[in-house]
C-alpha cells in the first residue's frame, strides 16, 4: 500500500456512462427509486440494481428505507463536487458552442446538490462579494461579513449566524463547470436556494436540475443587488 487515495476505484464507478447517469440524475439531492435512475440511465430495474449496489458499496450512493421501498441519494455533497468538477474538465470551448435547449437551460440556472449554480449561482455570488456582504477567506472559503450579516437577515430573513458550519465554514466557493467562474456553496449557499424558493423567485423544474428565475425573482434580484438577467 502507498497510502494514497484509491482514485482509480473512484473514477472507474464514476467512469461508466449508465453510472453516471444516475449519479448525474441525483445532484441535486434528491433521493430516487431504482425505477426512477433505471429510466434516467436506459437500464433494466434488475440492470440499475446491479449498479447501484456498486455505487452504494463505493461510497458513492446512501440507500434509504421507506416500508418496502429504498430511495438512493448522493452520499454527500462532495460526491456532487466531485461531478461538476469532472464535468469541467470533459467541456470543450468547441462543445460548449452547440447547446440544446435542456443544456442552454442548464447553463442559465440549476441546482448543484442544495445550492445554485449556472449563470443566476455565478451572477448572485459575484454580487454579493461586490457588495460587500461576504469576502474571500483562508482557501475555498467565504466569510460573511458585518454588513452581509445584516443584509441576509434584513432582506432575506436568514439569520447566518445559526447556520451550521462544514469544513469550509458556512460559505465556500464552488467552481461552476458551465460558468468556469465560482458560485456559493456550502451551508448559506443552500439556505439562499431554499429561501429562493420559499419566496417564489426560483422555480425548480420537475425532472431535471434546471430551475427558473421568475418574473418577481428577477425584480427583486434587481432591486436588491443590481442582477440584470
Amino acid at each position: 500500500m502507498r497510502g494514497e487515495p484509491d482514485v482509480a476505484s473512484i473514477a472507474a464507478l464514476i467512469g461508466d456512462p449508465s453510472r453516471t447517469a444516475m449519479l448525474t440524475a441525483l445532484a441535486d439531492g434528491r433521493a430516487l427509486p431504482a425505477g426512477e435512475l433505471a429510466t434516467a440511465a436506459g437500464l433494466s430495474l434488475s440492470g440499475a440494481s446491479a449498479q447501484l449496489a456498486r455505487l452504494t458499496k463505493g461510497g458513492l450512493l446512501t440507500v434509504e428505507r421507506e416500508g418496502r421501498h429504498r430511495y438512493y441519494r448522493l452520499a454527500g455533497p462532495q460526491v456532487a463536487a466531485a461531478l461538476e468538477g469532472l464535468a469541467l474538465l470533459a467541456v470543450t470551448p468547441q462543445r460548449a458552442r452547440a447547446r440544446s435547449p435542456a443544456a442552454e437551460a442548464l447553463r442559465r440556472a440549476r441546482t448543484c446538490y442544495d445550492h445554485l449554480a449556472g449563470h443566476l449561482g455565478v451572477a448572485l455570488a459575484k454580487a454579493l462579494e461586490d457588495h460587500g456582504l461576504v469576502m474571500a477567506g483562508e482557501g475555498k472559503r467565504l466569510e460573511v461579513t458585518t454588513a452581509g450579516r445584516s443584509w441576509f437577515l434584513q432582506v432575506l430573513e436568514i439569520e447566518t449566524a445559526r447556520l451550521v458550519a462544514g469544513q469550509h465554514g458556512i460559505a465556500r466557493r464552488c467552481l461552476d463547470w458551465t460558468e468556469r467562474r465560482h458560485h456559493i456553496a456550502g451551508p448559506l449557499g443552500a439556505a439562499l436556494l431554499h429561501r429562493f424558493c420559499e419566496l417564489g423567485w426560483v422555480i425548480k423544474e420537475e425532472g431535471t436540475r434546471a430551475v427558473k428565475l421568475s418574473r418577481q425573482g428577477s425584480a427583486a434580484l434587481d432591486r436588491a443587488l443590481k442582477i440584470s438577467l
